[in-house]
């Protein structure tokens, strides 16, 4: 039996974190020393779009990409900047924010609403579509 269901982690994850909202994000957007973070997974980055130059960082990886000590580390993370987590509603990116605040990485923050109240209020989004497959490589042989 679940002890402690989703909406009491997302309270306490809440109640350690910085929660910006969605207007004040909004006026976020490109300034220096800042980097948003989108943690929702490609295919809703592929359907919805995203915040301009937002880094796309899978929920599942983040962790990973955050350690220096991690063999999956990204530099982008040790850049100094305040990263601003979001997802489509704000509960993975307040969980994804209270872990690597955690972690000791800082300064971080969530938007408020996540993508999804991005959107309602207007902010800007640039379509991300994905990366054509490459082709298979071929040997070289001839079958004739």
């Amino acid at each position: 039996m679940i002890t402690t269901g989703y909406k009491a982690l997302v309270a306490a994850a809440e109640a350690e974190i910085e929660t910006i909202p969605i207007e004040a994000a909004k006026k976020l957007v490109g300034a220096p020393g800042v980097q948003f973070v989108d943690i929702r997974d490609i295919r809703e980055v592929w359907r919805e779009g995203a915040v301009p130059g937002a880094f796309l960082a899978s929920r599942g990886m983040l962790e990973f990409w955050v350690d220096p000590e991690s063999p999956y580390y990204k530099d982008l993370f040790g850049s100094g900047k305040k990263f601003v987590f979001f997802c489509a509603g704000g509960w993975r990116s307040a969980l994804a924010t209270q872990t690597v605040q955690r972690m000791g990485l800082k300064p971080v923050a969530h938007v408020e609403g996540g993508f999804g109240a991005w959107v309602k209020a207007g902010g800007p989004v640039e379509r991300r579509e994905p990366k054509p497959e490459k082709p298979a490589q071929t040997t070289g042989a001839s079958n004739s």
